[in-house]
């Protein structure tokens, strides 16, 4: 994530913003998948034994290896060594699916539809190394797509996985604070280098309180409903509350690649104008607050809780406030988008119980 999330901050700062932002998105995809699916496996079949662990191991070597790769995959779109990190985790899970059709005869069929699947998806991403660099989209679209249609096609014929919804919840909820403390981590960085370099100024300060406020504000959301009971009720929810969570992780990620454009615009250290700064913070946190407030609505509605809509309203707001710059100074924009996102939480604390 922290690779990911520099790639995407320097190539922003760059003023390459579409190069940046496709870099990101095919890096991160690959960094929630594999998390995705280790999650919901283990969930179900962690066994933890000598065998589990050692294949647990093989997948954190993946990561790192991916992670190795991120920065040739920004800087030269060459995704070779990303792809090996990828598959190796996802090679490790094969074994691990193939494991549970030996172990767990009820689950065999299931088990065995989802190693077959998830072979035929690595062998695609290794057939596509084979072609002309950069990577062709169309490609990445097609494998994407297969991958997020392994799961439904394993457990359509039934029966599914037998996950635990408050353990599901659970992890999901720890890798949203993986993401934000991140977020934290490097706008820290880049407002100690900025005072470093040029000393602490009103608008640094104005920026860095905005972020704190903003962060602050996005945790609160996230962690403002449970999503145990809604998960426990609809299996159907459960599918697309946690393919959501690609856009939650990517964009909470991306607002602290944001943060630190902003910090640098301020302080006259990049290459994009107070605008483009204001949006590079902006879009990731309309985007995140408009997907949070649908995957609240999904899994409360059994609550009568519907808060898509005041999430949508707000989502638009913290985007015409980044447009208002100039000739609202950006200074002023960051702790803008801050206010109305915290502003989005009262709202939800003064909500009538349901």
């Amino acid at each position: 994530v922290a690779q990911a999330a520099a790639g995407l901050h320097h190539a922003v700062a760059g003023g390459h913003v579409g190069e940046g932002v496709l870099g990101y998105v095919l890096v991160f995809f690959a960094i929630w998948w594999a998390w995705m699916n280790f999650t919901w496996f283990a969930s179900a079949y962690d066994s933890d034994d000598v065998p589990y662990r050692l294949l647990t191991l093989l997948q954190i070597a993946g990561v790192l290896l991916l992670a190795a790769g991120v920065p040739a995959a920004f800087e030269a779109r060459d995704f070779a060594v990303v792809t090996a990190g990828y598959v190796l985790m996802r090679v490790a899970m094969v074994t691990q699916w193939l494991r549970v059709a030996h172990d767990d005869p009820a689950g065999r069929r299931v088990a065995l539809r989802y190693a077959t699947g998830v072979t035929a998806c690595q062998s695609g991403w290794l057939a596509l190394l084979a072609a002309p660099q950069p990577w062709p989209p169309p490609g990445f679209v097609l494998l994407a797509a297969a991958e997020l249609a392994v799961p439904i096609w394993a457990e359509h014929p039934g029966p599914r996985i037998a996950w635990h919804p408050g353990h599901i919840a659970e992890r999901y909820g720890l890798f949203t604070l993986i993401v934000l403390g991140e977020s934290v981590l490097a706008a820290t960085n880049t407002v100690q280098a900025a005072i470093a370099a040029g000393g602490l100024s009103a608008g640094l300060v104005a920026v860095a309180a905005g972020g704190l406020l903003l962060i602050f504000a996005l945790w609160w959301s996230y962690f403002d409903r449970s999503a145990v009971e809604g998960l426990r009720r609809s299996a159907g929810s459960a599918f697309r509350w946690g393919y959501g969570h690609l856009l939650v992780f990517a964009c909470l990620a991306a607002v602290g690649a944001g943060l630190q454009v902003a910090a640098q615009t301020v302080q006259h250290h990049a290459s994009l104008q107070p605008r483009g700064a204001a949006l590079a913070l902006a879009v990731p946190t309309a985007l995140y607050l408009a997907t949070i407030g649908m995957l609240h609505t999904l899994v409360n509605r059994h609550l009568g809780e519907r808060p898509a809509a005041r999430y949508a309203a707000a989502a638009v707001l913290v985007v015409l406030a980044a447009a208002a710059t100039p000739p609202l100074p950006l200074a002023l924009a960051v702790p803008l988008i801050g206010s109305l996102v915290a502003a989005l939480v009262v709202t939800d604390l003064l909500r009538p119980a349901a």
